[in-house]
């Protein structure tokens, strides 16, 4: 067996992913939440809450674009899906 043969099966993968989108949802939901934030001032709370969630966590432009929404107010009072 090659080692790139292992990994996770299905249904653990898409667990993952659904937890993963959790936590990010979970995170803009909190930052949201406090009135007056700028883009960057968002950013940085969002990268804040979520760097320790993951393993090797790097912020990419989709935090970006979590922000800027933050920022121009378009989250609504709604909880996360999941």
């Amino acid at each position: 067996m090659d080692i790139s043969d292992v990994t996770w099966n299905e249904p653990a993968r898409k667990k993952i992913l659904d937890d993963a989108d959790r936590v990010l949802q979970e995170a803009v939901q909190a930052v949201a939440e406090k009135p007056g934030l700028s883009s960057d001032e968002a950013f940085a709370e969002l990268n804040g809450l979520l760097k320790d969630r993951f393993i090797d966590y790097e912020p990419g432009p989709d935090i970006r674009k979590y922000a800027d929404a933050i920022a121009d107010g378009e989250f609504s009072d709604s909880e996360p899906t999941s």
